[in-house]
């Protein structure tokens, strides 16, 4: 085996975390497969004698090319259709299906949605050090910054994925929560009489599924028989500073639930599936 086989099947050892890093910085499929090729061919035109640890100069390079694509992204004001869509990552042909559902598995589709509002840097220092434990001192190497500023990144990002709320907001927010809580385990039941105990009279449902054009259910009644048996596979989120909800069944986005609640009762339910609207949203995980 002459050394540039040698370094390409330690690349092709390295290449599951390396898409698994890059995935979870892009939130896209086949972005995090060119971020890992473009490393290879960083690669193939270095010395590659003079690196002595190749897992952790390969998982930098990848770092810093996802940071480089996040922040041309931003740039540009674009976000990965893909990582909206219901049309996944799962789905890409090239790509290996066992790997894709332990990634899935490990991401979390409303982890993923999450990441996405958060700045290029606070999601590498995020990605690198709370999942990966890469410690603060490469992470700032990999950023141009000073440690500090790398651990500040980190807790900035956190209090970002977990939607920390002012101590005032607590208590409504727990309300908001229990009450949507009820909602989605009636629907799941398709218990009728639960439904309307939760939904005002004259609650109004607007659905954007229809190809861009809004399709609005009026009234408890014929909202209960619309969602009953329904709203699978749904996660508790924080939608733009309120709770409302993430359905993605099988790991694949479908839509997100926007609520406002008037005198205890859910008065109105956006249902958002289109992707630009989605990625205009301001999305932070609840605590379980």
């Amino acid at each position: 085996m002459n050394a540039q086989e040698h370094i390409a099947e330690q690349f092709e050892g390295n290449r599951k975390h390396l898409l698994a890093v890059a995935y979870r910085m892009l939130g896209s499929w086949s972005e995090a497969e060119d971020a890992v090729q473009e490393a290879w061919l960083r690669l193939s035109l270095s010395d590659s004698r003079a690196i002595e640890n190749l897992g952790g100069w390969l998982t930098t390079v990848v770092s810093r090319i996802c940071l480089d694509m996040l922040r041309t992204r931003k740039s540009r004001r674009e976000e990965p259709v893909e990582a909206h869509s219901s049309h996944s990552f799962m789905n890409h042909p090239d790509s290996d299906p066992e790997q894709e559902a332990l990634l899935a598995d490990s991401v979390g589709l409303a982890m993923l949605v999450v990441l996405g509002n958060l700045n290029p840097s606070e999601r590498v220092t995020f990605v690198l050090h709370d999942i990966f434990a890469i410690p603060f001192t490469e992470i700032a190497a990999i950023l141009g910054k000073s440690e500090t500023a790398a651990r500040q990144l980190a807790s900035r990002a956190r209090r970002r994925v977990r939607g920390d709320s002012p101590e005032e907001d607590k208590p409504a927010l727990a309300y908001q929560r229990e009450l949507i809580e009820a909602f989605l385990a009636a629907a799941r039941d398709a218990d009728f009489d639960r439904l309307l105990a939760v939904l005002d009279p004259d609650v109004v449902l607007r659905d954007d599924r229809q190809g861009g054009e809004l399709r609005i259910t009026h009234g408890a009644q014929h909202l209960a028989q619309q969602v009953a048996g329904r709203i699978q596979a749904s996660q508790p989120a924080l939608v733009n500073g309120s709770v409302g909800v993430i359905v993605a069944p099988g790991g694949r986005l479908q839509y997100v639930l926007q609520y406002a609640i008037r005198q205890g009762k859910i008065a109105e339910i956006d249902l958002i599936s289109d992707s630009i609207r989605i990625s205009r949203l301001d999305l932070k995980l609840l605590d379980n």
